[in-house]
């Protein structure tokens, strides 16, 4: 039996986007109420999933970057966080991420779902 295909699904925010600013403008105490319901509901949504999970992941932090010149920079780009999911295709691997909390209670303004190829 062959195994199902493997996605990378990566959260994308804009840093410099209306919901990032409206979560930046939120108190601290509102920040942490909604992250503690945002961090419930993720966990629902991977337990509803767990069978499609091949790796939780997990937020990304601070990206350094080095160029073909060998220098390092620190760089800012949309990249969140990261889950790997199981799918018999690449749309229904796209649709298990159908009103996720990230988008939904987070301010993650996107997912981007791509095939894993090789082993």
């Amino acid at each position: 039996m062959r195994a199902q295909p493997r996605f990378l699904a990566i959260f994308t925010m804009d840093k410099a986007g209306p919901k990032f600013r409206a979560w930046k403008a939120m108190t601290p105490a509102e920040q942490a109420a909604r992250a503690e319901e945002g961090v419930a509901a993720v966990k629902a949504w991977e337990a509803a999933h767990r069978d499609s999970i091949a790796y939780v992941g997990g937020p990304l932090g601070p990206t350094l970057r080095l160029d073909d010149a060998g220098a390092v920079a620190e760089t800012v780009n949309r990249l969140t966080v990261f889950v790997v999911v199981r799918a018999d295709s690449h749309q229904a691997a796209v649709r298990l991420f159908d009103g996720h909390p990230h988008m939904t209670i987070f301010p993650c303004d996107g997912v981007e779902v791509m095939p894993v190829l090789g082993d």
